[in-house]
């Protein structure tokens, strides 16, 4: 008795592997130059898959570079619930969620690439970080840790204050970037209400490993 999987498992696995091709490389081209303007022809050749493919799994390039951003939102969201679990306290949360992006630029560049050229329009998303933080946000708000703030409000800050980091550890590479991040933290924190020398202790906690 044969013990191949039967053709329709096949097809749906290879169908699967087209897909995550095409997203693979709209990936790659985001974190390049964010150019999303790239010929449909052009992704399916880095993505070593047939024209025609490319149509059997999305409409256009604008639902693929979607589709490319919340898969890149979607791993950066899993990767700091993988390192900061077991973590309670909010305030050291947001504080991990600014120092640790700025290691990922070394750990994880291509991911952190999609977030410096993507992730203005998707500081409000349900994928990634977004939600994550906006938990954290809500929790501290309603645990007293946080001064009462619209957390929505405060997640814009938040969200934009990590891309201008995100912004500035790509193009000054020179600058220590532990250091910087942790600053930021701490500015944050203080907005968000947080004592000032509590604040800074907050902000220089140890971090979890990344390849840990």
């Amino acid at each position: 008795m044969s013990t191949s999987a039967p053709p329709s498992n096949r097809f749906e696995r290879r169908r699967a592997e087209t897909r995550r091709a095409l997203v693979r490389a709209a990936r790659q081209i985001l974190a390049e130059n964010g150019d999303t303007g790239v010929s449909i022809q052009a992704i399916a050749e880095r993505a070593d898959v047939g024209f025609g493919s490319f149509y059997n799994h999305f409409a256009s390039k604008t639902e693929l570079f979607a589709a490319a951003v919340t898969d890149a939102l979607e791993e950066f969201g899993r990767t700091f619930d993988e390192r900061l679990r077991g973590i309670d306290d909010p305030a050291e949360l947001v504080t991990a969620g600014f120092r640790l992006s700025v290691r990922m630029a070394d750990s994880h560049p291509e991911l952190m690439r999609i977030m410096r050229h993507s992730g203005l329009g998707h500081i409000h998303s349900d994928t990634g970080l977004a939600p994550r933080a906006l938990r954290d946000l809500e929790h501290g708000t309603a645990t007293g840790r946080f001064r009462p703030v619209d957390t929505t409000v405060a997640l814009s800050a938040l969200g934009g204050s990590l891309l201008s980091l995100l912004e500035l550890r790509f193009s000054r590479p020179d600058l220590d970037g532990d250091e910087t991040a942790a600053h930021m933290a701490e500015l944050m924190l203080c907005m968000l209400g947080v004592p000032a020398a509590e604040a800074h202790e907050v902000a220089h906690r140890p971090l979890p490993d990344l390849d840990g």
